[in-house]
């Protein structure tokens, strides 16, 4: 027999997967404050729970949308029409061993890096700042200072689209620059290993003082954002500077769209000054493109991935308005 939508999640409220909120706000699950409601949202505290669902949904018609913090997407104004699973507060155990740290998923990053610092670990000092879980960073081999959270890892446990329990080793991750092969597999981070160095935790401690203090001064803190919005990388470095400062070189700080703003702190940052919506956020970035393309030739790519209704997640620059 065929399950309706309705009947697929009734049938949710009876397994063991965790904690489970109907027609869910996206908007409270994302650091831009911005997004329409979910079906179902399910916060799991076991990877057992997890397995448990990812089997039931397995053949039946409703998306798997797996998220941390939602520091670095875009929910679409209509919501999700499915279930949103959700790596938070319950799934953030970490362990400390030597050389190694195994922590969960859902540990925040930030906290990551103040615990290997106590522990007199270096290598990690450059996450300090950056808002997000550990299994997003670990998805989009993320960092700062061009240093990247994939030159730790050692091994990552996933859970397969078909609920298969599997632990890969760094190079079966493919990572490059703000990328991994862990995108397009479909399974979701619950665990993982890194390896860092002996260092000393004065030292460790200083570096992620002047990281904080710098971004403090450079990046906007009392809007709802995202952190960057464009990518960055080596090439555009050399050929005509970073997107904050092309941006900014452009005349478009503080353009606005609805209520979406590019901020007039730091240009590669796009702000939610108060009841923006996800329109507002796709045509301020489509703007921003045809306007840096014209005027250096240059073409922005998104670093913040669009959530559609449907569950296809994509660059933002690639969502169209």
């Amino acid at each position: 027999m065929t399950l309706s939508p309705a009947q697929i999640l009734d049938h949710l409220s009876r397994l063991d997967i965790g904690t489970i909120r109907w027609n869910e706000p996206l908007s409270a699950h994302c650091s831009w404050k911005i997004g329409g409601k979910a079906d179902v949202l399910v916060e799991p505290v076991r990877v057992e729970q997890i397995v448990n669902l990812i089997e039931f949904l397995a053949d039946k018609p409703l998306p798997l949308l797996v998220i941390g913090q939602g520091t670095n997407l875009l929910f679409d104004d209509a919501g999700f029409r499915g279930v949103v699973l959700k790596l938070g507060s319950g799934f953030s155990r970490i362990e400390i061993d030597g050389l190694f740290i195994r922590a969960d998923a859902g540990l925040w990053v930030p906290q990551l890096a103040r615990l290997a610092m106590r522990a007199g670990l270096t290598g990690l000092e450059h996450c300090i700042g950056i808002p997000g879980t550990l299994g997003g960073l670990v998805l989009m081999n993320g960092g700062s200072h061009r240093r990247s959270i994939g030159e730790n890892l050692r091994r990552v446990e996933v859970v397969d689209s078909d609920g298969r329990r599997r632990v890969l080793d760094r190079s079966e991750c493919e990572f490059s620059y703000r990328h991994s092969a862990l995108q397009g597999r479909g399974c979701v981070i619950v665990r993982v290993e890194l390896q860092c160095a002996a260092g000393t935790v004065n030292a460790i401690r200083q570096e992620m003082v002047c990281d904080l203090r710098e971004r403090r001064h450079k990046f906007p803190r009392k809007c709802p954002n995202c952190g960057s919005v464009f990518l960055s990388t080596g090439e555009m470095h050399a050929s005509v500077g970073p997107p904050g400062k092309i941006i900014e070189e452009a005349g478009l700080k503080g353009l606005r769209i609805g209520n979406a703003e590019v901020s007039r702190q730091h240009a590669n940052f796009i702000v939610n000054a108060g009841g923006a919506r996800s329109a507002d956020v796709l045509a301020l970035i489509a703007q921003i493109r045809r306007q840096v393309a014209a005027n250096i030739g240059f073409d922005l790519r998104c670093e913040v991935r669009y959530v559609h209704p449907d569950g296809k997640i994509m660059p933002a620059d690639q969502a169209g308005v």
